[in-house]
């Protein structure tokens, strides 16, 4: 049975914004409000931009129209407005707001740079003078292929400003994989960097990025941020410098427009080798991501979010619009969070006063290893709020983050959804207990539910996660790819989203998610998430992390074989195995626990920390991984294919 171990404090959790909603709206019980949420999708989304004063030159006639069915759904039909404005410019507008701070960015080496609401708004509006002064116009697409600075937000406004439509890239991707994605998306323009500083090191983009404009014919120009001034190869063609491009005009009126048209084609990787572009609308997943910060996370104006991400993973754009459009201040980091020294990214906390935090599981199972001093030294009074997404999470890390960072005092959100939801589908909501691992609620809005193969509802097992109606920010499809948007989530039961996941739903109302469905076990008839076997490997001393995966067995159908990453290097590697493999069965029963252990150096992860399982299994089974550009440390997956090779 799950167990709640903070529960919020009455007079607290009444100034809560989720609160103060659900009291307009005439609830005081989050459960009656979610179903109130569900139950009429069209009137909750109408109160839920409402709540976030999102602005309209031209106000909508109706909130949602669904005469293309459910997996194309119009919000706001008819309506007019543009994220850019919501984001920056209304409060650049505004005496009360525009000298607060909107952007706050530090630099790998500690440097920082500091933008208010209306230096924000001016610098956005001379970029996007210069891009009409380049050429560009309404609808054309930019990729955007940068690490967390500044002008990867000015760039990303702008280009919504002038009505176009941007791209985000991973900055951790090669030339390939870049190049894909633009072809993928015929992107006329790239805005990229010479370079920028990780962990001390300067990473040279502008070379790959070079090399994957030559493969992406329909790239006319390429705008360079001069950022690491370290030396590059220009082409006197196509290349821009972000300073000349820069117009010496501050004022820009937001081009008014239609709040279904697209503004941001962000890629997922795909299984099969082919990313995903994920469609994405002005008043689609903005609304979506600030309503999820907003109201359920509690970010407020004054506020200081921070997100440890990259702007070509989704929470990249929602740490940019879950920030501003709820009047807070965004704080964008360069480096890595444990260089020079591994407090770092306590450090920053401390020293800009963040309130709302967000980090990955496997961040806090490597943190977890090391000298508590590298917290308790730290001033963490500011903090709110820790928030958590990318991946499954273990109780152990999850609860020394819980006492040794929050002190038991702040709340961890959980967050779980998707680059195609815009957000969450479940989370921590504030107005009810947390307990570790799992979350407490289906977020307002997403009408979830957990069914079996035969699309039958279950309870106290694992099941199939599913979304029974639309929501604001789900996708508008893939682009330019409608068919497999179809097959991916659409394909198993009518007018039902299946979003890939295995989740469970227990008696006192929690949620767990057990892993990807696509990376389930099925042994011997029973089907087992991989965080439940991963989590009895991360119990032992020795364990820092665990992967588990099935390859096909002739007796159980799949049997499980397990990954482990130890805290230190161990004489008897061996002895090590067996001990692991015995604590495995003790805890689970010799019918399901793995037999085979391998220790390897590290787990196959993207940057944002998420296990990539079907890389471990690919590469086990000497098979193709499809899609691994998004591989933060590719050795690894050599590693494994060795240790395959080898039996």
């Amino acid at each position: 049975m799950t167990q709640a171990v903070w529960f919020p404090n009455e007079s607290d959790l009444k100034q809560t914004r989720l609160y103060q909603m659900m009291e307009r709206l005439g609830f005081h019980d989050y459960d009656e409000f979610h179903q109130y949420s569900v139950s009429d999708i069209a009137t909750f989304w109408h109160e839920a931009e409402q709540e976030l004063g999102i602005e309209w030159f031209k106000d909508y006639d109706q909130t949602l129209d669904l005469s293309q069915g459910a997996m194309y759904p119009e919000w706001f039909v008819n309506g007019e407005m543009n994220v850019a404005y919501n984001a920056v410019e209304k409060w650049a507008n505004d005496p009360n707001f525009q000298d607060q701070n909107a952007l706050v960015w530090e630099s790998d080496a500690g440097d920082t740079r500091i933008f208010t609401f209306k230096q924000l708004d001016e610098e956005v509006n001379r970029v996007a003078n210069g891009l009409l002064d380049q050429g560009a116009k309404r609808g054309d697409i930019f990729t955007i292929y940068m690490p967390m600075i500044p002008e990867t937000t000015i760039a990303m406004l702008a280009i919504s400003k002038i009505g176009a439509i941007f791209s985000p890239a991973f900055s951790g991707y090669k030339s390939e994989a870049v190049a894909t994605r633009m072809n993928a998306a015929e992107a006329k323009y790239l805005i990229t960097v010479d370079g920028f500083h990780r962990g001390g090191k300067t990473v040279n983009l502008k070379d790959d990025a070079q090399q994957a404009v030559q493969e992406a014919p329909s790239v006319e120009k390429v705008f360079v941020v001069e950022h690491a001034q370290n030396d590059v190869i220009w082409d006197h063609k196509k290349d821009v410098r972000w300073n000349d491009l820069k117009s010496t005009n501050a004022s820009f009126e937001s081009v008014k427009t239609n709040g279904h048209d697209p503004y941001m084609i962000i890629y997922t990787s795909g299984t099969t080798g082919k990313p995903k572009g994920a469609l994405h609308t002005h008043n689609g997943f903005p609304i979506k991501s600030a309503f999820d910060a907003g109201i359920t996370m509690d970010v407020s104006a004054g506020d200081t979010l921070f997100w440890f991400t990259d702007m070509g993973w989704m929470m990249g754009p929602f740490l940019v619009y879950g920030g501003l459009l709820n009047g807070a201040t965004i704080l964008m980091f360069e480096g890595t969070p444990t260089f020079p020294e591994p407090d770092r990214i306590w450090d920053i906390v401390e020293r800009h006063h963040v309130t709302h935090l967000g980090i990955a599981p496997t961040l806090i199972r490597t943190l977890m290893t090391l000298d508590e001093s590298y917290v308790t030294k730290h001033d963490l009074s500011s903090l709110k709020l820790i928030g958590s997404t990318g991946e499954p999470w273990n109780e152990e890390p999850w609860m020394w983050l819980f006492e040794k960072v929050c002190g038991r005092r702040i709340p961890i959100y959980n967050y779980s959804g998707g680059t195609e939801i815009s957000g969450g589908i479940f989370g921590n909501v504030l107005v009810k207990p947390i307990a570790p691992v799992g979350f407490n609620a289906a977020l307002p809005g997403m009408d979830v539910d957990v069914y079996d193969t035969d699309g039958e509802r279950v309870e106290n097992e694992v099941g199939e996660l599913v979304l029974k109606q639309p929501w604001v920010g789900m996708t508008n499809g893939f682009y330019k790819e409608n068919e497999r948007y179809e097959n991916t989530y659409w394909n198993r039961f009518k007018d039902t989203w299946v979003h890939g996941d295995w989740v469970i739903h227990d008696d006192e109302g929690f949620y767990t998610i057990t892993g990807r469905s696509d990376d389930t076990l099925n042994v011997a008839g029973k089907r087992l998430g991989p965080a439940e076997l991963e989590s009895i490997f991360v119990e032992h001393d020795d364990v820092v992390e665990a992967g588990v995966i099935g390859i096909p067995d002739d007796v159980k159908g799949e049997k499980p074989v397990a990954f482990v990453v130890t805290k230190a290097e161990h004489d008897d590697v061996d002895g090590l195995k067996q001990e692991l493999i015995n604590h495995a069965i003790e805890r689970l029963g010799k019918a399901i626990a793995p037999r085979t252990c391998h220790i390897i150096s590290d787990l196959p992860k993207t940057r944002n920390a998420k296990v990539m399982r079907r890389a471990i299994k690919a590469a086990y089974l000497n098979e193709d991984a499809g899609d691994l550009s998004a591989l933060e440390n590719p050795h690894v997956v050599d590693e494994i294919r060795q240790i395959g090779k080898n039996g």
